[in-house]
């Protein structure tokens, strides 16, 4: 099981859906994972520190949890079948983890909204597409400063014929 962050969320106006982009924490690789549009306004409003009159549902949520003097201690995303994600929330109740099966979109706008982790079944990476993120700016200009100091023979060292 692998920490995650979102990488990227984005609305694809077309279709009225979003995807949000989960990226291994201390490592490469992506997960794109469809959503709903509300679902995606949710998080959005998280990402955003959007703030409203009333509570939304995931406010309510959190609130609730909250409230009765329980804790959200993870969301992890267990498994995908047939282009469908599964999730479970692990509710700390007393002394008691509850384990609540819920869509992984409804479970990441509550983790934001309770600061609670975010995992990835190996199984889950293993199913999905095999995608990197990109190099980090911090990469490019560290590339970049090499190659200003890089002269052609220390480019070829190694590679020319003897």
């Amino acid at each position: 099981m692998k920490k995650v962050k979102i990488f990227s969320l984005i609305v694809v106006a077309q279709i009225g859906q979003y995807l949000i982009t989960l990226e291994e924490i201390n490592g490469t690789k992506l997960i794109p994972v469809w959503i709903g549009p509300a679902e995606g306004m949710a998080i959005t409003a998280v990402i955003n520190n959007d703030k409203f009159p009333r509570p939304l549902t995931h406010d309510l949520m959190a609130t609730i949890i909250n409230n009765l003097n329980a804790k959200l201690e993870s969301v992890i995303i267990t498994d995908l079948k047939d282009d469908t994600f599964y999730a479970d929330m692990k509710l700390a109740v007393g002394k008691e983890t509850i384990s609540i099966d819920c869509r992984p979109s409804d479970s990441i706008a509550l983790a934001l909204r309770c600061n609670a982790p975010i995992y990835v079944e190996d199984r889950v990476f293993k199913k999905c597409p095999d995608i990197h993120k990109p190099i980090t700016g911090k990469e490019v200009e560290d590339f970049k400063k090499t190659l200003e100091n890089l002269t052609p023979e220390d480019f070829f060292k190694g590679k020319r014929e003897k």
